[in-house]
């Protein structure tokens, strides 16, 4: 399967998860996972939020930027990857004059069965 970002609309959210600013995604989402390619404009943030169900992977394509993880600020820049387990919490942020553009992918982990 090909995934052509360019030929998907991107959506602009404002005040993601309870953050600030805008984060505009371009998202495929086949009902068990979600591959992004994102733009977080200057000086906006994802709010804190706990991945239930699911994890998340971000790459960083261009910009840099930080995450908030388990109650520290990590620097991302190009290159960097961050993973967010199931059943943690992080927040995406871009305090710079520049977009982060990543790439995200969270798949989604459904319940075990025994």
């Amino acid at each position: 399967m090909l995934i052509n970002f360019d030929q998907i609309n991107e959506t602009v959210l404002e005040n993601f998860k309870g953050g600030e600013g805008k984060f505009i995604p371009r998202m495929f989402n086949d009902g068990k996972c979600k591959i992004m390619r994102s733009r977080l404009l200057p000086h906006s943030h994802l709010g804190m939020h706990t991945h239930e169900g699911n994890s998340e992977m971000i790459y960083i394509l261009s910009g840099t930027g930080k995450v908030l993880y388990q109650g520290e600020y990590l620097p991302l820049q190009p290159g960097d990857c961050h993973y967010c387990p199931m059943g943690h919490a992080h927040s995406l942020i871009n305090d710079t004059d520049e977009e982060l553009v990543v790439l995200a992918i969270i798949p989604e982990h459904g319940v075990a069965s025994v």
